[in-house]
């Protein structure tokens, strides 16, 4: 399948369920995080496979701090040593790695942030697909960090036009399009603060499955029903 067909370039993914899919099980919440991987790695297959120019996943929000230290230090851990165990692999298949958030803070373990920036330059060749990990994420603090960049480098020159021509250059990753489809699991009916500015037209699923139980017949069945929508963007 070439999604290219159907003019789907770029979906975005709120992986949700994961604790939820430890606890019905009498696990610890972090083992629903290992269990994750699995399905986020048939993810990016599926995407490779059906010619998918860019996947953006939301990995860890600015409000996810707020959770358990253990369930942090795992996280923390956990994407470290995901991209250690896996970063070769992607590689090779032509994956380039994106990291979308506030990557200055303190609060990420230097460790991290070495690893991710290593990740980005060795694979800032490969075009086969973009893979955005959205860590350390939160909309509103971009937007409002390119406010500030934005009026820093505008002064009193700021109008309308310019805003609306060039805020996008201020934002994370500039180059990132719009998502055409945004897949979220678990159930929930809502964005968590995930990609609010970019989100204006994009279309919206959503699927009772736990992300971890989360494969490539959900995926399919998205790209049926997106094939099936008339994208307007405000016209008739």
């Amino acid at each position: 399948m070439d999604l290219t067909k159907i003019d789907l370039n770029h979906i975005a993914i709120i992986m949700d369920g994961n604790g939820r899919w430890a606890q019905d099980r009498g696990l610890e919440r972090t083992a629903g995080h290992a269990a994750g991987e699995e399905s986020l790695s048939k993810t990016i297959h599926w995407a490779l496979e059906n010619n998918l120019k860019w996947l953006t996943v939301y990995a860890f929000s600015t409000e996810n701090w707020m959770r358990s230290s253990d369930e942090v230090e795992f996280l923390m851990f956990f994407n470290r040593d995901l991209l250690i165990r896996r970063r070769e692999e992607f590689n090779n298949l032509g994956v380039r790695f994106h990291f979308l958030g506030d990557l200055d803070d303190e609060k990420i373990p230097v460790e991290n942030k070495v690893l991710m920036s290593e990740t980005e330059k060795q694979t800032s060749s490969n075009i086969k697909l973009n893979l955005v990990f959205a860590f350390n994420y939160g909309s509103r603090d971009e937007v409002h960090k390119s406010i500030e960049k934005f009026t820093n480098d505008h002064d009193s020159n700021v109008n309308v036009e310019l805003v609306s021509d060039k805020f996008r250059n201020y934002m994370y990753i500039p180059s990132m399009p719009d998502p055409d489809l945004l897949i979220r699991t678990a159930g929930e009916q809502r964005l968590s603060n995930f990609l609010l500015y970019q989100l204006s037209y994009t279309e919206l699923m959503f699927f009772k499955t736990l992300w971890p139980e989360f494969c490539e017949d959900e995926l399919n069945q998205a790209v049926e029903e997106f094939s099936k929508r008339k994208r307007t963007y405000g016209k008739a």
